[in-house]
């Protein structure tokens, strides 16, 4: 087309509302597009309502053609991570165009601009702010039903259209699932295979583990513990950030009302927590029916919908490092396997792991995971 399109960056309220409500029209008629909260969005882009932007520089653009809007981005600079990891790295994110190459050529090529000329040397995405957020990577792989809750969606055309800008891949995410649903009823050893349950007792009784559920009387002291065990855990990871002391008091306003405490583990020696299991309740199979609001009749969805949910994500899971290889991580997963059964859930997505990290997809693959999900990190120099 040769009409000419127009890239501005977000700088009003009502510039905001317009990104945020973008995606409606991308994926008007998709069944399996869960829209967001509108106004838990609007709160994620305001730096007073979301920790990780203390440590975060990022603009949003619009693209327009003939006065309508076509496109979105945004581009970030995550400092945090440049300290981390010692690098120079842009990143994009919350990019969604048309079908139409021209439009999403001058969407990255905005956010390529935009972080070189702050001095980086290289241009990740799609990514949020941070690897410890939602959205994170670009669905390539399993498109046949909704994400589940913090995970990505997209539509398929996006692959072809990053990687003709000149995006490559740097790292492939995995998404597993374990579906007993057809199993349920049936003993227990016939559900979760006789060798995670030989190698999680083996491990309990070797290492004098106990297992426990958090303590919702002490949800901030938790949250610290859940802190200091994933960041201990994942520091040498690729793309890993470190969780704050902000963003943990965050979570205590944003996770805690919809965990179910009774699937949730701590791995502890002599009192001192050595691993943590976190699974969250699906709640996308909540906003799939709510169009973005909870106001007028929200509530009233949510509450009724919120009781039909079957499926969890471990959202983390770590070992410190002096505990790493001994099992841990299979003795977690079986006291959550076993948890979840008696709650009800008859599937489980443990995402994402990274496709190099073989100790934790082994696991998973042996507990009856299998990868049903991709999703792709993109990198090029700018």
């Amino acid at each position: 087309m040769s009409s000419t399109i127009e890239i501005t960056p977000v700088e009003t309220k009502k510039d905001l509302m317009t990104f945020i409500k973008f995606p409606w029209k991308i994926y008007k008629g998709d069944p399996n597009w869960v829209p967001p909260l509108i106004s838990e969005r609007r709160d994620f882009f305001t730096p007073e309502k979301n920790a990780e932007l203390t440590f975060v520089d990022f603009q949003l653009f619009l693209a327009r053609r003939d006065g309508k809007v076509v496109g979105r981005i945004g581009a970030h600079i995550n400092h945090l991570h440049n300290e981390v990891h010692n690098e120079k790295m842009g990143f994009f994110g919350f990019f969604e165009t048309i079908q139409d190459y021209s439009v999403a050529e001058r969407l990255l090529q905005t956010a390529a601009d935009w972080v070189k000329e702050r001095g980086m040397t290289a241009l990740r995405g799609p990514a949020c702010f941070s690897s410890n957020d939602d959205s994170y990577g670009l669905l390539v792989k399993g498109f046949d039903g909704p994400p589940v809750i913090l995970m990505s969606y997209n539509p398929p055309y996006y692959q072809e259209i990053i990687e003709q800008f000149g995006l490559r891949k740097a790292m492939d995410l995995y998404a597993f699932m374990l579906d007993v649903s057809d199993k349920i009823g049936r003993p227990e050893e016939e559900i979760i295979s006789e060798k995670i349950r030989r190698v999680a007792e083996l491990v309990r009784k070797r290492y004098k583990i106990t297992m426990r559920n958090p303590d919702m009387k002490d949800v901030k002291g938790e949250l610290r513990r859940l802190k200091e065990i994933y960041n201990n855990a994942w520091e040498k990871n690729w793309g890993f950030v470190p969780v704050t002391d902000a963003e943990v008091d965050s979570m205590a306003e944003e996770i805690v009302p919809i965990v179910d405490p009774d699937v949730i583990f701590f791995a502890e020696v002599d009192g001192k927590p050595v691993g943590v299991i976190l699974p969250l309740p699906n709640y996308n199979e909540v906003l799939i029916h709510m169009n973005g609001r909870l106001f007028p009749f929200g509530w009233a969805k949510f509450l009724w919908y919120r009781r039909k949910i079957k499926l969890l994500r471990t959202f983390a899971m770590g070992v410190i490092k002096e505990y790493r290889n001994r099992g841990v991580d299979a003795l977690m997963y079986y006291e959550m396997a076993k948890a979840a059964l008696k709650r009800g859930y008859t599937k489980t997505e443990m995402s994402w792991t990274l496709e190099t990290n073989t100790v934790v997809n082994n696991t998973l693959r042996n507990l009856g995971g299998e990868v049903y999900r991709i999703y792709r990190i993109y990198q090029m120099p700018v």
